[in-house]
């Protein structure tokens, strides 16, 4: 059987698609998918899906794969994973998709940089799995779709918000995440743990921020940590509608939607992720998005607030960029208590000490 290695995008994809998470596809895009999710942001069956999953040919004799031919899913170590039956191979211009779907092909952004390293052939196709790809970390925390429906429903949890975060938590986090809880039953706080760029603060890092604080902080039973395993795109207003629409397989009825949610550097508007919903019915997205403005400290408040809610201007707001917050690390200076919590502090302190990238 012909075998195809699997990159760290696509051992993520992989196992979410297996999981149910990426419920309704069942495998590697097929080309009506690709070029639905591309075009038009929706499948050939008229489901919203705004973001490629595709699997990439690695060699020349994968590019000239015929439809029909099952092939084996290997991963880094050369350990099969899944038998997928290709019934789609085909060709597409990445700069198209870049475009279409990055708003850019400028190779600064690390999304374009995936596309240029890999092939411009995908072979798409149902996958059947042999065994999940083997993790040795957040083990307590890795919790598939249908194991968080259970428990939401063990819960009585009717109205569930996801917050989805690839950065530590700092006020501004909590504070969103606090306002959700004021209009919902419970919260699923889900850190994306998949491939990220190198400059990223570490999962484990972001992981051990969320324990201080959901164990100092938070109503615990009101709020459930689990990871979720996908790999960033930085496709902005594009992945923010995936991580909703992927949230509703996980049981969520509600997704939280901040400031440049999942963007990078200034390829995207502040508020792109969240005028991006306004392109499609409500019934079809199919969960609520939570749109929150801006979040700081307000010194002359004296509490966390928004431009929607607080009168005041700029100097008395206490906000630090993530530059910001590692030169303050980097020197062993801790940021101020109103724009994280000390405990969390302590924790990117020890981070940066170590060079764990905070």
């Amino acid at each position: 059987m012909p075998q195809v290695s699997l990159n760290q995008r696509e051992l993520a994809d992989l196992e979410m698609i297996a999981s149910g998470a990426m419920s309704p596809l069942e495998g590697f895009m097929t080309e009506a998918e690709y070029r639905g999710a591309v075009d038009s942001m929706r499948l050939p069956s008229g489901v919203v899906w705004s973001i490629p999953v595709v699997l990439s040919a690695k060699t020349k004799e994968q590019e000239r794969l015929k439809p029909g031919v099952e092939v084996a899913l290997l991963d880094e170590a050369g350990n099969a994973l899944a038998v997928m039956e290709v019934s789609d191979r085909y060709g597409v211009s990445q700069e198209y998709e870049a475009q279409m779907v990055l708003r850019t092909t400028d190779e600064g952004h690390p999304g374009v940089q995936y596309l240029r390293s890999i092939s411009s052939v995908y072979l798409g196709g149902n996958i059947h799995l042999i065994r999940h790809p083997e993790h040795r970390d957040f083990l307590r925390y890795r919790l598939a779709p249908k194991e968080t429906r259970v428990l939401f429903a063990a819960r009585g949890w009717n109205r569930v918000a996801a917050f989805q975060t690839r950065n530590p938590i700092h006020r501004a986090h909590e504070y969103l995440q606090k306002c959700a809880l004021e209009i919902t039953d419970g919260i699923l706080i889900h850190p994306l743990v998949g491939e990220t760029k190198a400059d990223d603060i570490p999962a484990d890092v972001r992981m051990r921020c969320y324990e201080e604080l959901i164990e100092r902080y938070y109503p615990r039973e009101r709020v459930v940590l689990s990871v979720f395993p996908a790999a960033m795109r930085y496709a902005g207003p594009r992945e923010a509608i995936f991580h909703a629409v992927v949230r509703k397989n996980y049981g969520c009825t509600h997704f939280i939607v901040g400031r440049d949610h999942a963007g990078v550097g200034d390829y995207y508007g502040t508020y792109d992720a969240q005028t991006i919903f306004g392109e499609f019915d409500p019934q079809d997205i199919d969960i609520t998005p939570l749109f929150f403005d801006h979040a700081f400290y307000c010194t002359r408040c004296g509490n966390m607030a928004s431009t929607k809610t607080c009168p005041h201007g700029k100097d008395d707001h206490v906000f630090l960029s993530g530059t910001k917050v590692r030169q303050m690390l980097s020197e062993g200076e801790l940021p101020p208590a109103e724009f994280t919590r000390p405990e969390v502090a302590a924790v990117l302190a020890e981070s940066a000490t170590k060079g764990g990238g905070a």
